[in-house]
């Protein structure tokens, strides 16, 4: 008897009691038997309510650097004992390269989301969202926006066409936000979804409660959810309607995104003839995208639009290059560059599908709906009736208006050819698909580019314009960034399961935050203006990050700005502008009462008067931001500089942290000058004596 698949939940490994039968899952090349599926018996409720309590406490405790190290972590974890992953993606179905991009790309997420968290957020527990709003004419009552994480559990629904990089795609941005997540991998392939759950609970970096695994189904879960839990949900488009009409959803105040299937399409410009490096380029990714995971790919392109007169030419290039660059068969033999269908059930369904396109009018002109003669493990080249192998095939429609070529999706090694005339044509045939998450545009011709992107740009998430110049570079048509939006408008779901930052704020509550500056810093760990500052005559550079408070401040004394100096500033500098020059041209200016002092010399002489010479903590001065000249500085002004400290920000494995000074040039008449941000990097510890 095969044993049952376990799950990870409420800290400790779980199985059904023996006697269920559960469902069989089988080697996608060979039906071999792997191992059995089931949740009989397994405490849903129970398992949400410690992600909610155990696992948020846990996360509760961390700062998003020190989520974002652990992530990091994780990432080195996995890659140490991918080997055993890799064995495992071959019973999916999936080749070497496949599998490169599952478990290669799903550590990739890791670590770039480790690397954004460092970099984008602070290292705090919340994320202030945009600038002040003043609500007061006296600046005691101000607003601000700030995240705070949500209360609930991440469930993370996944497809069963990437196991790996599918979970830790969801998990990356939900960690970093601090939501504990319940992931719930599809059936035919969780068995590699658990064995990288395993390899991360064996690595003893989890916080408790922060990651849990059910392997099996879940009738019951969303009837377990509520307020300040969130629902992150991959597979069909129907799928994900039923689940948003659950009342949960509808009335429970439970958020739900989605990221289903689209019909994405790839349009060849009317410039890009065979011969072309952009034709090349677009049959190339055309085939890529048919044969990679043997088609099961939520960004695949299903529509290949390309002009009526180039149609003959796309259809040979493709049969060639199939010849001469697929060779489908288990991935375990040598030379395999497709596997099969993760299941012989999805073969069943992607074949129903291709039906339906050709009782519609699709005509099968490569590769055909016969059971495929597919190499063997053994190296032996014949059928594999237990295996669940599929052809690449490219259907070509006489009518690129057919319905059903715009809203059958067969999941698999499968595109559909459309032609067009104009690119008006060729836009609205995009459009068709009723939202995609990704459209491809090969041209080297800017203008079509343009009139293409904008008309087509409301129905994608992503866009890439294919061409010469980055055709080599271009990470593809079917690539998510984690950097990048992935998720779609309409059929595609609306989600964002990627996108940078944007994904970690999702897993948060955008609040509004009224109250004085006092409060203000108080909760957001900002310095605001008007808030308590300490002047305490000991220079805030003397003071290393275990001894500044943000609010420490320093007031300069004045310094008055001459004629001289002003063209000293100029001759000096290069920069003899007219308002710095030219007493007659300054003055019919409307923004200058005569010559001024240039906004770049008030800025260095602020930091000569509020700097603090002598080595210490300070290590290096490495920017300014939101630099604002307001006041124009006159010969016979001063200027005095007030410099607070607005923001600490330790960085976790370094010696040294951030800090940034809220920074105000003021003239004689208190009239402020200047405002900006100056960013130093300072010592954690006190410089030994």
């Amino acid at each position: 008897m095969t044993d049952f698949l376990p799950s990870w939940v409420q800290g400790e490994w779980w199985t059904p009691s023996a006697g269920g039968d559960g469902s069989e899952v089988r080697d996608a090349s060979t039906g071999e038997i792997i191992t059995r599926v089931s949740t009989e018996g397994l405490d849903l409720a129970a398992a949400l309510e410690y992600a909610r309590t155990t696992g948020h406490a846990s996360l509760a405790e961390l700062t998003f650097h020190q989520r974002a190290l652990l992530l990091k972590q994780f990432a080195l974890a996995l890659t140490e004992r991918k080997d055993e992953l890799y064995a495992l993606s071959a019973r999916t179905g999936a080749t070497r390269t496949d599998s490169w991009v599952d478990i290669d790309g799903g550590i990739g997420v890791l670590f770039s989301y480790s690397g954004k968290g460092r970099r984008e957020l602070p290292n705090s527990r919340v994320h202030v969202d945009g600038p002040v709003e003043p609500l007061s004419k006296d600046g005691s009552f101000l607003g601000r926006h700030v995240y705070t994480t949500l209360p609930g559990v991440a469930v993370q629904i996944n497809a069963f066409n990437f196991p790996v990089w599918g979970s830790l795609e969801k998990l990356a941005p939900a960690f970093l936000a601090g939501m504990p997540t319940l992931v719930k991998p599809a059936t035919p392939t969780g068995y590699l979804a658990e064995a990288m759950v395993r390899i991360l609970v064996e690595s003893g970096l989890l916080p408790d409660g922060s990651l849990q695994l059910v392997s099996g189904s879940v009738p019951t879960l969303f009837d377990h959810l509520r307020l300040g839990d969130l629902v992150g949900f991959t597979g069909s488009a129907s799928t994900a309607e039923k689940l948003r009409r659950h009342p949960s959803v509808q009335t429970g105040g439970v958020r739900f995104t989605a990221e289903t299937d689209s019909i994405n399409a790839s349009v060849l410009g009317t410039d890009a003839v065979a011969g072309t490096p952009e034709f090349d380029a677009y049959v190339r990714q055309l085939v890529v995208e048919m044969t990679t995971k043997a088609g099961q790919k939520c960004t695949a392109i299903r529509r290949a639009i390309v002009p009526a007169g180039t149609a003959d030419a796309v259809v040979a290039a493709v049969q060639q290059r199939i010849a001469e660059k697929t060779v489908l068969g288990d991935p375990r033999a040598e030379g395999v560059t497709m596997g099969p269908l993760a299941s012989t059930a999805q073969r069943d369904e992607v074949l129903r599908q291709v039906q339906k396109l050709q009782d519609a009018g699709g005509q099968v002109v490569v590769g055909s709906t016969d059971a495929p003669s597919v190499r063997r493990a053994d190296g032996t080249t014949g059928d594999a009736p237990d295996g669940a192998f599929v052809a690449p095939m490219l259907l070509r429609f006489d009518d690129a208006a057919t319905e059903a070529v715009h809203d059958v999706e067969a999941f698999g090694p499968v595109s559909s050819l459309l032609t067009y005339s104009t690119t008006v044509e060729a836009a609205e045939l995009v459009a068709r698909g009723g939202g995609s998450l990704v459209t491809s545009i090969a041209t080297h011709d800017p203008a079509q580019a343009v009139e293409l992107a904008t008309r087509i740009a409301p129905f994608n998430g992503r866009m890439l314009l294919l061409d010469r110049d980055d055709a080599r570079s271009s990470t593809g048509h079917g690539s998510p960034l984690p950097g990048l939006v992935h998720g779609g408008p309409g059929r595609a779901g609306g989600g964002e399961e990627l996108g940078g930052i944007r994904a970690v704020l999702h897993h948060m509550q955008r609040t509004a935050v009224q109250g004085s500056p006092e409060m203000l810093t108080a909760l957001t760990g900002v310095w605001h203006a008007g808030a308590t500052a300490n002047a305490d005559g000991r220079h805030p550079f003397r003071k290393s990050l275990a001894e500044l408070r943000v609010g420490d401040q320093v007031a300069s004394a004045a310094r008055e700005v001459t004629l001289d100096d002003i063209e000293t500033f100029a001759h000096f500098t290069g920069d003899t502008f007219y308002a710095h020059m030219d007493e007659e041209s300054a003055a019919a200016n409307p923004f200058f009462p005569g010559r001024v002092a240039h906004g770049y010399l008030l800025v260095s002489w602020a930091a000569g008067l509020f700097v603090d010479p002598e080595p210490g903590p300070v290590l290096a001065n490495y920017g300014l931001e939101n630099l604002r000249f307001i006041t124009p500085v006159s010969p016979g002004d001063s200027i005095r500089v007030q410099l607070t400290a607005k923001q600490i920000t330790p960085r976790e494995t370094d010696e040294y942290g951030e800090v940034r000074w809220d920074a105000v040039i003021r003239n004689q008449n208190d009239d402020i000058v200047a405002t900006y941000d100056v960013l130093t990097l300072v010592r954690k510890e006190p410089v030994a004596a």
